[in-house]
């Protein structure tokens, strides 16, 4: 029995834009990736199928109890949430402590149950996964990293059948991408993951992959998605050719009987002066009639040739190149950043000494909690030292991981404009372009912008700021698709200017031009390169 079937489903966007269409397509394997290009509505799908969205047509059938990760936390992080509130255990832990200060209510032993060891098995249980052994750490406390863990555990400890995984690996350090790994296979749970992490994908039983006209099986991992998908394309390939070649060849036999009939008809006025005009009449007409004849044909050939030809290429899955234009203005590589006997308020908590200049390229690398968006936002001045010297020499322009620069009201046009004054329409239009938005469609609202549209528009923000300020990307290449990733790192390989980097990629780092690895550790701070298997 499917764990769900979906039936003719599409979405439509409230501008009218058709998402995608007829999605009919069936789980029964237990691990499941989703894949396909940033835009086309994976995270929409989840949310048709949790029930969150009302499709345009269609409909899902899932009768098994869900669990869900999404990419937005925002909850967690703006309402003081603490960490028990957050796993649902803060009204025992409370009774508990009630008890224990001398309350004898007997609802309160009603609400702990057999649960009397809970403080010491939590604390044992957060400790593990590398969190704050205090439950009553505040979420909005806990790093990008921790916060997605501590969500992924709540998950895996509930008795779902099935948990829908929308990009879980992003924000994760090596590590804990292992443990999520590990998770996934043991969990009872199916699972359907949405994801770009190619290694995650690894352990999938098989990969579908959404586009515009649907749902794509493929059995099997990445590794044999891929190697499908090359084949498809490939044969796509050839029948494209194929069809090419055969319009080619009835162009040129209609040109062949053009130019036959062109010396029939010279020849025919050559011979009007020695036969009959009636006859000659006649001869002129069957000569016309054929040629209409055959004109008509081929005509219809090439029509069904065309739609053949068309629906071919609707088929194929090559997607339209596109690249992420940075800045390009020269500089120097004056120290711009200089911090000197820095104790951070969150994560390492020795003593940081760091120089940067203003054209380095600085990968900042550690393990969740450990400090490195708090050093990022230290050095934007949103949060103070507990210790030490910071001097700023430069202008900074900061990339969240929340896309905060991005204001979800306005359109990509008017996000580009308003943000980077120095920037005329078509000079803004040309760098939308770049990144798959043309025409109209650069009149979209950002707010229904996916995750990784959202990455790759505040990437154009940050980088077309007037006189080139040095950048902070706090995990640029989450929520990107592999084409988009790989498309960022060449840009930013290319970028004349400086920046500190946040990634858990390595090879992302290393093909955007880092050429400086520091490791943030919880203890202290060094110069080493990270090596992540």
């Amino acid at each position: 029995m499917p764990i769900f079937q979906t039936q003719n489903l599409g979405f439509q966007l409230p501008t009218g834009e058709t998402l995608f269409h007829s999605v009919t397509v069936s789980m029964t394997a237990q691990r499941v990736g989703l894949v396909g290009d940033n835009g086309v509505g994976k995270s929409v799908l989840a949310g048709l199928l949790t029930g969150q969205l009302t499709p345009s047509q269609g409909s899902v059938c899932c009768k098994s109890a869900m669990g869900v990760y999404d990419q937005q936390a925002s909850h967690l992080i703006t309402n003081n949430v603490t960490i028990a509130e957050a796993l649902g255990v803060a009204t025992i832990l409370d009774a508990l402590a009630r008890i224990a200060a001398g309350e004898c209510a007997s609802g309160l032993f009603d609400t702990v149950g057999e649960q009397w060891d809970l403080p010491a098995q939590l604390t044992r249980q957060l400790a593990a996964l590398g969190l704050p052994d205090d439950p009553h750490t505040t979420c909005a406390t806990l790093s990008g990293g921790q916060l997605a863990k501590l969500r992924l555990w709540q998950l895996f400890q509930s008795n779902y059948r099935l948990l829908i995984l929308d990009e879980p690996s992003n924000h994760l350090d090596c590590r804990a991408r292992r443990w999520l790994q590990g998770q996934i296979m043991s969990t009872k749970a199916a699972v359907l993951v949405i994801s770009h992490d190619r290694k995650l994908l690894q352990n999938m039983e098989e990969i579908w992959e959404l586009t515009e006209s649907g749902v794509q099986v493929y059995g099997g991992n990445y590794v044999h998605y891929a190697q499908q998908k090359a084949l498809a394309e490939q044969a796509l390939g050839r029948q494209i050719e194929a069809v090419k070649k055969q319009q080619k060849q009835l162009q040129e036999q209609a040109q062949r009987s053009i130019e036959k009939a062109r010396k029939r008809a010279v020849q025919g006025q050559k011979l009007r002066g020695s036969q009959a005009k009636c006859l000659l009449d006649k001869q002129k007409d069957r000569a016309t009639a054929g040629a209409a004849s055959r004109t008509k044909n081929s005509e219809g050939r090439q029509k069904q040739l065309q739609q053949k030809a068309d629906k071919l290429l609707a088929e194929q899955t090559i997607s339209q190149q596109q690249a992420i234009y940075l800045s390009a203005t020269s500089a120097g590589n004056k120290k711009v950043i200089t911090l000197l006997n820095g104790v951070l308020a969150y994560g390492c908590s020795r003593r940081i000494n760091l120089q940067v200049g203003e054209r380095d390229k600085l990968h900042l690398v550690g393990d969740n909690g450990s400090g490195k968006s708090t050093l990022l936002k230290t050095l934007m001045g949103q949060l103070a030292l507990r210790a030490g010297e910071l001097q700023i020499h430069t202008r900074l322009c900061y990339l969240d991981q929340h896309f905060s620069l991005v204001n979800p009201a306005m359109s990509l046009l008017e996000n580009l404009l308003t943000q980077c004054p120095d920037l005329t329409g078509s000079e803004a239009r040309t760098l939308l372009a770049g990144i798959g938005f043309r025409r109209d469609n650069v009149f979209k609202r950002a707010g229904v912008l996916s995750g990784g549209e959202k990455m790759k528009l505040a990437m154009l923000i940050v980088s077309h700021q007037p006189e080139q300020p040095f950048l902070l990307l706090d995990e640029p290449d989450n929520h990107l698709d592999i084409n988009a990733s790989s498309m960022l790192a060449s840009a930013l390989g290319a970028y004349q200017g400086g920046f500190i980097l946040i990634s858990h990629d390595e090879v992302f780092a290393k093909e955007a031009g880092c050429h400086r690895n520091y490791t943030l550790l919880t203890t202290k701070i060094t110069p080493v390169s990270p090596v992540c298997v």
